[in-house]
């Protein structure tokens, strides 16, 4: 596990838009390695996202349709992985708005 702290219990502690920040900055990472020819940081990447997607879908607060949007963005974020399109842009500013959520102060 490359994340054992977050598993043992710190990341459901953390709010969704943290969650999701952290997922899409490794996002980004898979996606632009991809991009970039890279593939053994592409891997690595793609190894952190798929630990922090299935950590959010674990999460026992994120259930019903929360959890089916989770598992669907997983499955488009893979899928862009193998075909990178227009749509890894959107996802890119889409998980990009929960990282600034989560810095917001409020």
């Amino acid at each position: 596990m490359l994340h054992a702290n977050l598993a043992k219990g710190k990341w459901f502690t953390m709010s969704l838009a943290e969650q999701l920040g952290n997922v899409g900055s490794e996002y980004d990472r898979m996606i632009k390695a991809k991009l970039a020819g890279n593939e053994a940081r592409r891997e690595s990447a793609m190894l952190r996202f798929l630990e922090l997607i299935d950590l959010t879908l674990a999460d026992s607060r994120w259930s019903g349709p929360a959890r089916r949007e989770l598992a669907r963005l997983r499955e488009q974020s893979l899928d862009e992985l193998a075909q990178p399109s227009e749509n890894a842009k959107s996802l890119s500013r889409y998980y990009r708005q929960f990282a600034t959520l989560a810095r917001a102060k409020f």
